[in-house]
């Protein structure tokens, strides 16, 4: 009964270790090539199905009506468009310390859009599981989560060519793209779980009924996106010094965006939807857009961010259970 407490009370770090000696194991096992091979793409299909799966069974319980705009949620994007801002005049700035210091690969301005890419990118998808496990609104939250996806998909393609002037972003190539990624594992289950609390109750409050579904759905989701953080680790071609940056970097970032969106939430309402909010980011989507329009050394930055935002959120929802 113990282990199975314990399990309970530490779900999301055992899914970050399990994540990372499984990619490990399979990386430093020469015996176990073939099968990494053979494995890999089933991983590459379950990910999204997981995602998916968390949704739908949040979205079961979800109160649609109280799906509306909210004074919180302006307050957090205002936030969080400032931090681009502060990010972006940083890191083209950075652009002079590189050429001072005759740097190779532009280690300063990396530095810089590895963080941006924490910033930038939408609010989780699967924050609406956290927050209804800290007690806040899901479905205040479940409505942030589709009004930032698309600010994201709005910002992401003005903004990063003011950093790689190179890349032809197409605005609105990149604005649908980003908005089809988002759709899968974000509408799709959002318009099913509508349509089970209306024509399928009996179905629905079965699957509602089930202690904590959707937070072991999502915790098989980590687990797999941690194995794929660590391969994209261990295969980067960074300096250990850049790797190192990156992760003290993004550690504090989170911290700084959970400050910020609890007090953005303490003046304007849902202190912990706010914190969340700003906070817990679709890591997923950052770093495929660091390797379609940044630098791959960038998505490391996402990379780093999953597993400092996961370790937060199990201090939360720990010291949630001990109150």
């Amino acid at each position: 009964m113990g282990f199975i407490r314990f399990l309970k009370d530490w779900t999301l770090p055992v899914a970050i270790a399990m994540g990372t000696v499984c990619y490990l194991t399979f990386y430093l096992v020469p015996a176990l090539d073939r099968a990494g091979e053979v494995l890999s793409p089933v991983f590459d299909t379950l990910f999204p199905i997981t995602v998916f799966a968390t949704l739908f069974v949040t979205f079961c319980k979800v109160d649609f009506h109280d799906m509306r705009p909210h004074k919180w949620h302006a307050g957090v994007l205002l936030a969080q468009l400032l931090l681009v801002g502060l990010v972006i005049a940083l890191a083209v700035d950075s652009e002079r310390l590189d050429s001072s210091f005759k740097i190779q690969d532009s280690g300063f301005k990396l530095f810089w859009e590895s963080l941006l890419t924490c910033i930038i990118g939408p609010a989780a998808s699967a924050s609406p599981v956290v927050v209804g496990k800290l007690g806040g609104n899901i479905s205040t939250m479940s409505s942030y989560v589709l009004l930032s996806s698309v600010a994201s998909a709005l910002l992401i393609p003005l903004v990063f060519p003011m950093l790689e002037p190179t890349v032809d972003v197409a605005f609105t190539e990149a604005f649908l793209t980003i908005l089809e990624k988002v759709s899968y594992v974000l509408l799709l289950p959002l318009v099913l779980g509508w349509v089970m609390q209306h024509y399928a109750k009996g179905v629905c409050r079965r699957i509602v009924s089930v202690p904590d579904l959707s937070f072991y759905c999502w915790a098989v989701s980590l687990s797999i996106t941690t194995g794929i953080t660590v391969k994209n680790i261990v295969h980067s071609e960074a300096s250990l010094l850049m790797l190192a940056a990156i992760a003290v970097g993004t550690f504090a970032l989170c911290w700084v965006q959970f400050g910020i969106g609890r007090l953005v939430g303490r003046y304007l309402g849902e202190r912990i939807n706010s914190g969340q909010g700003l906070f817990q980011k679709n890591t997923a989507l950052s770093i495929w857009v660091s390797y379609m329009y940044l630098h791959p050394v960038a998505s490391i930055g996402a990379g780093c961010y999953v597993l400092w935002q996961n370790i937060i959120n199990s201090i939360e929802l720990r010291e949630k259970v001990k109150k």
